[in-house]
C-alpha cells in the first residue's frame, strides 16, 4: 500500500457510503501536488531532487495509475482533510520509491508544503469541475443544440397541432417546436459559461483560514499560473481567500445552472416521450429509434427508454443541487465544512448532464422520424384552427364553430362556412396567412 496511517484511520472511521471521489477529482488534487512541488522548488523551499520525485509521483497519480490507493469515503471530515492526507501519503511514498536509497519524503513537510486541506480541497473542486465543464458538458450541450437545429431546419414546413394544457391548440411548424428546444439548450450553454470566471478563482495560497500562514507570499499566484498551464484553464488566484475558503459560492452557482439545465433537458425529453406515445392509442407524432425490447411480457413493445433514463438523471441533478445549496450554507466562519459533499454532488451532476445531453443527441434527436401523415390527419381534424377567424367573426362565433364541429364530427371549415356565412375560399385564405 502507498497510503499511510492517516488514510487508514479515515478508512476505519468513515464507513458510510462506499462512494469514493471520482477520477477527475483525484487527477485534480494530484495536479495540485505536482504544481506545488515545482513552485516550492522555484521558491527555494524544496530541494530539486525531492521536487522532481514528488512531481513524478503526482503525475502518475494524476494519470490514474494509483487510483486504488484512494479509498476514502466522500462522507468524511468536512474540510476533506482525509483525502488531502491520502494524496500526500500516496505521493510521498511513491516519491521515495522513485528516489530509492532510503531518502525520506515527508507527506506534510514536503508534499503538503505551503498548503492546507482548507485551500487544496476547494482548489481541486474548482479544477475538476471546470475540466468537466470544458471537456464534457459544453461539448455535449453544443452537439445537442446543433442536432436540434438541424432537425428544425429539416421539418420547417411540417405543420402540426400545437398543445397547451395537453389540449389541442393552434398549429405551428414541427421545425418551430424543435427550434425552441435548440434555443433552450443554447441558453443552458450561456448560463453555465457565464459563471466560469468566478469558478476559476483558486483558493490555493490561503492555507488554513485565508491568511496564507506558512506559505510563501508568491505561492498562490505562482500556483494558479502553473496549474493554468498544466490544465489549459484560465485559472487565477482568488482575490479574496477568506471568501473563497469559507464559501463555495461559485460551485453552488454552477450547480444552480446545472439544475436549470436539467429541468430544461427533462422538459424536452418528456415532450419527445409524449410525442412518440402510442403508436395506436397515443399521439404518434414521431417514431423513436428502436433500441431494445420495451417489455418482458408484451412482445414487440418499444418504450422511450433513452428519454426515461435522461429524465431520471435530470431529477437526480435537481436533487443534487438542493444538497449543494444546503451544504454551501455551512461555511462557518473561515471554512466550509461540507466541501466533500459539494464536490461529490457537483461532479456527479456534471457527469450526468453531459452524458444525458450526449445520449439524447446521438440516440434520439438524430434518429427520430416524423410521422407526417399522422400529423396531417390530426391537423385537418383540429377545429381549434378556427381561432384564426376570431379577428374577423369574433370570439363568440368562433367558439360556436369549434363546439359544433367537435360535436358533429364534421370538418371545421365546412361548419365555419355554415355558421359565419363566409365562403370556404375566404376561410382558406384567412387560414393560410
Amino acid at each position: 500500500m502507498l497510503y499511510g496511517a492517516q488514510t487508514q484511520r479515515a478508512i476505519d472511521n468513515f464507513k458510510i457510503s462506499g462512494i469514493r471521489f471520482p477520477r477527475i477529482f483525484i487527477c485534480s488534487i494530484s495536479l495540485i501536488k505536482a504544481a506545488a512541488a515545482e513552485v516550492n522548488s522555484e521558491l527555494g523551499l524544496l530541494d530539486n531532487s525531492l521536487s522532481e520525485a514528488i512531481k513524478a509521483a503526482a503525475d502518475e497519480a494524476a494519470s490514474g495509475l494509483w487510483d486504488v490507493q484512494f479509498p476514502v469515503d466522500v462522507f468524511q471530515t468536512g474540510s476533506g482533510t482525509s483525502t488531502n492526507m491520502n494524496a500526500n501519503e500516496v505521493i510521498a511514498n511513491r516519491a521515495m520509491q522513485i528516489l530509492g536509497g532510503g531518502i525520506k519524503v515527508h507527506p506534510h513537510d514536503h508534499v503538503n508544503r505551503c498548503q492546507s486541506s482548507n485551500d487544496v480541497i476547494p482548489s481541486a473542486l474548482t479544477i475538476s469541475a471546470y475540466l468537466e465543464v470544458r471537456d464534457n458538458l459544453l461539448p455535449a450541450l453544443k452537439a445537442l443544440s446543433a442536432s436540434f437545429s438541424d432537425r428544425a431546419a429539416e421539418f420547417k414546413d411540417v405543420i402540426k397541432t400545437g398543445r397547451t394544457h395537453l389540449m389541442d391548440a393552434v398549429p405551428l411548424a414541427m421545425g418551430q417546436e424543435i427550434g425552441g428546444w435548440a434555443f433552450q439548450v443554447d441558453q443552458c450553454i450561456e448560463r453555465v459559461s457565464s459563471c466560469l470566471p468566478r469558478l476559476a478563482m483558486l483558493a490555493i495560497g490561503g492555507t488554513a483560514v485565508g491568511t496564507g500562514m506558512n506559505a510563501h507570499p508568491e505561492f498562490g499566484k505562482k500556483m494558479a499560473a502553473k496549474l493554468s498551464v498544466m490544465t489549459g484553464l484560465p485559472l487565477v488566484e482568488s482575490p479574496n481567500h477568506f471568501a473563497t475558503q469559507s464559501s463555495m459560492d461559485a460551485a453552488s452557482e454552477l450547480s444552480g445552472h446545472l439544475k436549470v439545465s436539467a429541468s430544461c433537458i427533462l422538459k424536452i425529453a418528456n415532450d419527445i416521450r409524449w410525442m412518440s406515445s402510442g403508436p395506436v392509442a397515443g399521439l404518434n407524432e414521431i417514431s423513436l429509434p428502436s433500441l431494445q425490447p420495451g417489455s418482458s411480457i408484451m412482445g414487440g413493445k418499444i418504450n422511450p427508454v433513452v428519454c426515461e433514463a435522461v429524465m431520471m438523471a435530470c431529477v437526480q441533478i435537481i436533487a443534487n443541487d438542493t444538497a449543494v445549496a444546503i451544504a454551501n450554507s455551512f461555511g462557518n466562519f473561515q471554512l466550509n465544512t461540507m466541501m466533500p459533499l459539494i464536490a461529490h454532488n457537483l461532479l456527479e451532476s456534471l457527469t450526468l448532464l453531459g452524458s444525458s445531453a450526449a445520449m439524447l443527441s446521438e440516440k434520439v434527436s438524430k434518429g427520430f422520424e416524423v410521422n407526417s401523415e399522422r400529423l396531417a390527419l390530426v391537423f385537418e381534424q383540429n377545429a381549434i384552427m378556427a381561432t384564426a377567424l376570431t379577428p374577423v367573426i369574433g370570439y363568440e362565433m368562433t367558439a360556436k364553430i369549434v363546439e359544433k364541429a367537435r360535436a358533429e364530427g364534421r370538418p371545421f371549415k365546412q361548419v365555419a362556412a355554415e355558421v359565419s356565412g363566409m365562403p370556404e375560399s375566404e376561410i382558406e385564405k384567412i387560414l393560410s396567412r
